[in-house]
């Protein structure tokens, strides 16, 4: 069987502060990493409209497929085809 030189593509969906910020509920990555689709996510964040989005990237909490992933190291973790990488801004307290 060959592999599949596919890159898998998914939704990121923006919760609270971080829908605020990113402008919109969701939106499709297509990355081989989530350490990818979250720098495209960054990228997209960048426009002037929209700055405050970026920085909260870099400290989210959230969820890969509906496991906790704000915390590891996303350079690694291989998002699943159809996948959902939920975005949750820093909560206090915890």
């Amino acid at each position: 069987m060959k592999p599949s030189t596919t890159t898998p593509a998914g939704t990121i969906r923006h919760w609270a502060a971080a829908k605020a910020e990113a402008g919109t509920a969701e939106e499709p990555y297509r990355a081989t990493t989530l350490a990818q689709a979250q720098a495209q996510a960054r990228s997209r964040s960048r426009r002037a409209d929209r700055p405050r989005l970026a920085r909260l990237l870099g400290h989210w909490s959230g969820l890969v497929d509906g496991h906790p992933g704000g915390a590891r190291d996303h350079t690694p973790v291989p998002p699943a085809e159809g996948g959902t990488v939920d975005v949750l801004p820093p909560f206090a307290g915890g």
